[in-house]
């Protein structure tokens, strides 16, 4: 089965998004906690500094509607995930996305 995105814009909702070492080095991506400074990789890591940015409400701040902004460029680990993967290791994601779809 191919995965597909379905457009929900429910794992943008409900996770965090942890960046690599470079895509936070390249500076591309607002993070949680850019605000406060942090540098190096390993500190931000650390306290969580390597995370997306996310809106008041909880969505990430690419996400206009239902559409990723940064879709084309957007981290490895939302290129990775689908909430249709059959992956062991998105389990638990998949089922958080499919519970919050039926609400």
């Amino acid at each position: 089965m191919k995965n597909l995105c379905k457009g929900c814009g429910k794992c943008c909702s409900l996770f965090l998004i942890n960046l690599s070492k470079s895509e936070y080095e390249s500076g591309e991506y607002k993070t949680m906690f850019e605000e406060y400074g942090v540098e190096s990789f390993s500190k931000a890591k650390s306290s969580g500094a390597n995370f997306l940015a996310k809106k008041k409400d909880g969505r990430c701040i690419y996400l206009k509607g239902d559409k990723c902004e940064i879709h084309a460029n957007r981290p490895q680990v939302c290129r990775d995930f689908f909430c249709s993967s059959k992956a062991k290791k998105y389990k638990g994601m998949v089922e958080m996305v499919e519970k919050n779809n039926q609400k």
